[in-house]
């Protein structure tokens, strides 16, 4: 189907050695606790022992850049997921806090060639940020975990065997319709 984003897979298990943080905001922190053990759950599941994992404490979701910035300068992780909560309140100050923390976690991406996975939920209610950190719409912090697993596992390949040449991540163009001859009198 055109335009359909082909299914997500799971990342293959990450090598041993490999070690993650996670980076939570204290803010709403009830909540993003849900994340942060959906993260630690992504990451056990990937095979990843506890101590592979580190958890890193923020007072905010703006602080999550920052904090990963750093821990992607020790070059000591394979991916750092960054979770919190935002919850929009009577002000202006939500947009700015979720625009922040999204292109601020972005950039150390960007920068540092670490992944760096949003796992922030942002929500009109507190009601709508417990639904995704574990309840029915599941949990952003596993999802943040998950992406940062595939994408270490994905930059790993393309290091080890060329963009484009990754067995395990190869890109595929769409197939053209084979060309039909007109046919008509000669």
């Amino acid at each position: 189907m055109a335009g359909r984003a082909p299914k997500s897979r799971r990342p293959r298990a990450v090598r041993r050695s490999h070690r993650f943080a996670i980076v939570a905001a204290r803010f709403n922190e009830r909540i993003t606790q849900r994340l942060v053990d959906g993260a630690r759950a992504a990451f056990g599941a990937a095979g990843l022992g506890v101590d592979r994992v580190e958890v890193h404490w923020v007072p905010g979701s703006f602080e999550l850049p920052q904090a990963a910035a750093l821990l992607a300068a020790t070059r000591r992780y394979a991916g750092i997921v960054c979770v919190g909560v935002v919850i929009r309140g009577q002000t202006p100050h939500f947009e700015h806090v979720a625009r922040e923390a999204a292109a601020g976690i972005r950039e150390v991406a960007l920068a540092t060639g670490v992944p760096a996975t949003f796992g922030v939920v942002t929500a009109f209610s507190e009601e709508q940020a417990w639904e995704r950190a574990g309840g029915a719409v599941g949990n952003r912090g596993g999802e943040a975990a998950e992406a940062a697993l595939a994408m270490a596992e994905w930059i790993e390949d393309v290091r080890r065997h060329g963009a484009g040449r990754s067995p395990a991540h190869r890109v595929e163009a769409p197939r053209a319709e084979p060309r039909r001859r007109a046919r008509g009198p000669r």
